[in-house]
């Protein structure tokens, strides 16, 4: 496994396995690597993937003024030798200086997907994230590209972005990865106190009682979500959203019909946690 920290050789290394005729897929991260990060890498092998590079960039534009870019969970030397037990070619890890010059002013923005969610609280969070990933795809020079849909809002305005924008590259949704309790697996779970990592799990249990209700014939969608919203505040969650959407368009739902992500993000402590569920009615 070879690791690349400049813009420059990682261009280099993807357009010469390209020529070679290698099919190439990248799987951005910000690190401190999980189960979830891990079965990105296997759905790339699934989908034709012969040649793999996972990014580990902690983005510094996608984190507001107070949130936690100094504090966010890094462990370098334990992602190596995850991604080399999986078999990843390439570790692109960059430093900030390299992606963004002291004078950097160009942004990439999607203007409709990337509206209310987790736009309502951080506001320039997918300015960043787009930017960043268009960088990252720029820098790897990938066939195919694979997210996960725990950051179901992010996964589809990168598609959007891509489509919009005539990248060619293949995006892939991969299933969303869970802890054998049911909390969505995420490198922020590590600031859960035991407390609140068992009051969290309110969210899963919530969402998985929605679906049932909804599999079940129950249509009054606005009691529905308000069970919801009660489950989590019952065990001490302060609720960031809690909508019904299309699982593509993201557009609001007003009745229960056709493909639905139920998206929700809650602070359980001062950890901000997200999560969903697919409904297909």
């Amino acid at each position: 496994m070879k690791i690349i920290r400049t813009i420059r050789e990682m261009q280099e290394w993807s357009d010469a396995k390209r020529r070679a005729g290698a099919t190439i897929a990248v799987v951005p991260t910000m690190g401190y690597l999980h189960e979830g990060h891990l079965s990105l890498i296997d759905t790339a092998r699934k989908n034709g993937a012969d040649t793999v590079i996972v990014t580990i960039f902690v983005n510094p534009t996608q984190f507001g003024p107070n949130e936690d870019f100094a504090c966010y969970p890094r462990d370098f030397e334990h992602d190596s030798r995850l991604c080399e037990e999986k078999g990843v070619d390439v570790i692109f890890a960059p430093e900030a200086q390299e992606m963004y010059p002291e004078d950097s002013s160009t942004w990439v923005v999607e203007e409709k997907l990337s509206k209310g969610l987790c736009a309502k609280t951080r506001p320039t969070h997918f300015r960043g994230v787009t930017t960043v990933v268009s960088k990252l795809f720029l820098a790897t020079l990938p066939h195919l590209a694979v997210f996960g849909q725990k950051d179901g809002q992010q996964a589809r305005a990168i598609k959007r972005m891509v489509r919009d924008l005539n990248f060619p590259i293949r995006i892939v949704i991969s299933p969303l990865i869970r802890e054998p309790d049911g909390l969505a697996r995420s490198s922020r779970n590590k600031y859960l106190s035991e407390e609140e990592h068992r009051n969290a799990l309110s969210i899963f249990r919530g969402l998985t009682k929605l679906k049932a209700d909804i599999d079940s014939g129950r249509t009054d969608l606005a009691a529905l979500l308000a069970e919801l919203r009660a489950s989590i505040e019952a065990a001490g969650g302060v609720v960031d959203y809690i909508e019904a959407v299309d699982a593509e368009t993201l557009e609001p739902k007003t009745s229960v019909e056709g493909s639905m992500m139920f998206p929700v993000a809650a602070y359980f402590g001062k950890t901000r946690l997200i999560d969903n569920i697919l409904v297909e009615r």
